[in-house]
């Protein structure tokens, strides 16, 4: 049952047990292949994005693959499919159920960034401003949802989430997100720091720093550092002093020693003027050549650049 003020918390089964003539009146089963592994396997037509069946939401679902392969954000495919076949139950048979705002806000936070590096914004479909919130409406968050045997795969022992974590490594009671929608735990891809990587990345700054310490607290995830130099910004002025880089989920990647220097190459957010650790982003203990390294791939890069360039005039 679900009450207004609480997100939704059901069994992922109780579905496929409704007597077939309820199931028939306005529930249909999850066929989109990307939504399968929810943790719900009934759905009702038209979505949040008004798909009349779920062979046009498939085609329209589809466009997000490659978003979803960088692994931006663990609450991506979750919301996308909350959107796209939202959850049927027999209490909410009238109306789809929406995904709560915080959900799309933590999608949005991880993802856009990368969107935006291929000239992308988040789509206006999507918009989580008419979502509701956690606390004030009937939503559906993967932190809500209850499985019928065992643990519930969004949530794990916080204190077990990074290999990293002690008392100057804090965790907290509200992170929800140490395993992703597969159940995988966090597990930080290796980035090599090598021209090609460099150079296909386009890091929008680059900067030495110690770090103070790293915050793990709710929808944001932090890391406070001491810039102590500035080989490259874009979008953002950096002074050198106090700075806070902006995780896009709680599996702190890359992770980040308190106490510990540095060489950090990520991505800005003009819109906010944040500093962000994303996937991709790279953060490797600091030695002394790193900075004349990576100021001859800038040189090598604008050299490549330029002969583009005359090239296109010839």
């Amino acid at each position: 049952m679900l009450s207004p003020g609480l997100s939704v918390s059901l069994l992922a089964v109780s579905c496929a047990l409704w007597p077939a003539a309820v199931r028939a009146a306005s529930c249909e089963p999850v066929r989109i292949p990307l939504c399968r592994s929810m943790p719900w396997n009934m759905t009702k037509m038209p979505n949040h994005l008004h798909h009349s069946t779920q062979d046009n939401a498939v085609l329209a679902i589809e466009q997000f693959e490659g978003l979803l392969g960088t692994g931006c954000s663990p609450d991506l495919l979750f919301f996308l499919c909350a959107m796209y076949a939202p959850i049927c139950t027999i209490d909410f048979q009238h109306e789809p159920i929406k995904p709560c705002k915080a959900v799309c806000e933590r999608a949005k936070y991880g993802c856009e960034p990368v969107m935006k590096r291929y000239n992308h914004s988040w789509p206006d479909s999507l918009a989580c401003n008419e979502l509701p919130l956690y606390d004030r409406g009937v939503c559906i968050s993967p932190e809500a949802i209850v499985k019928a045997e065992g643990p519930d795969p969004y949530y794990q022992d916080p204190a077990r989430c990074n290999p990293e974590s002690s008392p100057d490594f804090p965790m907290d009671s509200n992170n929800f997100h140490c395993r992703g929608p597969n159940g995988d735990r966090c597990k930080c891809k290796p980035v090599r720091m090598i021209l090609k990587t460099y150079e296909r990345n386009n890091y929008n700054y680059v900067i030495r720093a110690r770090v103070r310490e790293v915050r793990n607290r709710g929808l944001e995830p932090t890391a406070v550092v001491d810039v102590k130099e500035v080989l490259k910004s874009s979008l953002v002025n950096i002074p050198k002093e106090t700075q806070t880089l902006y995780y896009s989920s709680s599996c702190l990647c890359p992770p980040l020693t308190p106490g510990d220097e540095y060489l950090i190459m990520g991505y800005e957010n003009e819109e906010t003027s944040r500093l962000l650790l994303i996937d991709g982003s790279i953060a490797q203990r600091w030695k002394d050549k790193m900075g004349r390294k990576v100021k001859r791939w800038d040189q090598i890069l604008q050299g490549k650049g330029q002969g583009n360039q005359r090239r296109n005039r010839h």
